[in-house]
């Protein structure tokens, strides 16, 4: 089988109008032409900004960074995963450390929004990761598996393969440090027998992505990891230049 790069961009609450403009100038002087699956999450007031954008290039697929629990009703200012889907939206996250911490979305909850946009057809991004306190408390493994197990319970089996695991250690998101390639491998190994195992994923089929100060400068010796399948990218995915950089990595390493 043959290896599947994913480069994620999550531009978080950055980007105007004009930088959206100007990354996508940036990226068509290469028109992209490389071995890996090129996704972007934006705010979702730019989603059919960037997916119009996208569109010239062919081959730039565009998710959400969040959906709801809810297809309709009264849930202001969430993000309807019916709604996604009708725009031709591919993916959506789940479970990122900044929803878990900043706005307290439990694993009850995350399971909700993972089983709603499965329902919508949506390719899921389900996000796990450990705080610095829990790393240093040696309880890594604990936290992600709890993670896995609460926030994917009651997937369909035939919605697994439609759904990619990011392991984001949360003392590494923008704080400029990142996971050395071999501790982050060894996580990436341990998730990938786990829900091998215990939540009935295929082991060859399942996308890892690593996410957490992923730059230029160290893609390499991450996706040089048997078990690392690609990165969910914040801050060196918002400028063209950088994202062409990390997408041309993907031709060594697949």
């Amino acid at each position: 089988m043959t290896r599947k790069i994913h480069i994620v961009g999550n531009w978080k609450m950055h980007q105007s109008l004009a930088e959206i403009k100007s990354f996508f100038i940036e990226i068509q002087k290469s028109k992209l032409e490389f071995p890996c699956e090129k996704w972007i999450a934006p705010q979702p007031i730019h989603i059919s900004i960037v997916k119009d954008l996208a569109f010239t290039l062919g081959n730039v697929l565009v998710g959400a960074q969040n959906s709801s629990i809810a297809n309709t009703g009264a849930f202001t200012g969430e993000t309807s995963p019916q709604a996604l889907a009708d725009m031709g939206v591919h993916f959506t996250l789940v479970g990122h450390s900044e929803r878990r911490s900043l706005f307290h979305e439990n694993h009850e909850i995350l399971n909700q929004k993972t089983l709603k946009a499965l329902e919508n057809n949506l390719k899921v991004i389900f996000c796990v990761g450990e705080s610095l306190a829990e790393n240093e408390a040696g309880r890594t493994e604990e936290i992600i598996k709890e993670q896995l197990q609460l926030g994917l319970k009651n997937v369909p089996e035939d919605k697994i393969a439609d759904i990619l695991i990011a392991y984001e250690p949360v003392w590494a998101i923008g704080t400029g440090k990142t996971a050395s390639p071999e501790q982050a491998e060894e996580v990436h190994n341990m998730i990938r027998h786990y829900a091998a195992e215990n939540l009935g994923f295929l082991s060859e089929e399942l996308i890892i992505l690593y996410g957490g100060s992923v730059k230029p400068a160290n893609i390499d010796g991450l996706l040089a990891q048997a078990n690392i399948d690609g990165a969910l990218v914040g801050g060196a995915s918002l400028k063209g230049a950088d994202f062409r950089a990390l997408c041309e990595a993907s031709i060594k390493f697949s």
